[in-house]
């Protein structure tokens, strides 16, 4: 049976993000200063598709747009500790990374902004 929620092209582009750093974290662990990055890159980009699967799961309810704001504030953090990985990860791929976060943060906003206005 097919899960709809990989119909939502924000959350098929999380998934993308997990896999993408995925292959970052090994970089990021073989120098010390990158495991706490590391390790907070865990946290922020597993959160964006753990909140919109969260979020999903409970229905769509008044929940909802609520799991998707903390979906996109883990796509701001994830950002912001990408942009900080710039020196171990290199330019070119932060670019990337942070680009794919951009599309998710707009995804997002746009989503909540549409739930959101059905409500009123």
């Amino acid at each position: 049976m097919k899960d709809r929620l990989d119909d939502l092209i924000f959350y098929r582009k999380s998934c993308e993000l997990w896999d993408l750093f995925w292959n970052d974290s090994e970089v990021l662990l073989a120098d010390p200063r990158g495991r706490r990055i590391a390790d907070q890159l865990t946290r922020s980009v597993g959160s964006v598709g753990a909140n919109i699967e969260e979020g999903y799961g409970r229905g769509f309810g008044k929940e909802y747009p609520q799991f998707l704001r903390y979906s996109r504030g883990s796509a701001r953090e994830s950002k912001g500790w990408y942009w900080r990985a710039r020196f171990l990860l290199g330019q070119e791929i932060v670019k990337n990374r942070i680009a794919l976060i951009d599309e998710i943060i707009a995804m997002l906003s746009a989503t909540i902004h549409t739930l959101e206005n059905k409500k009123n």
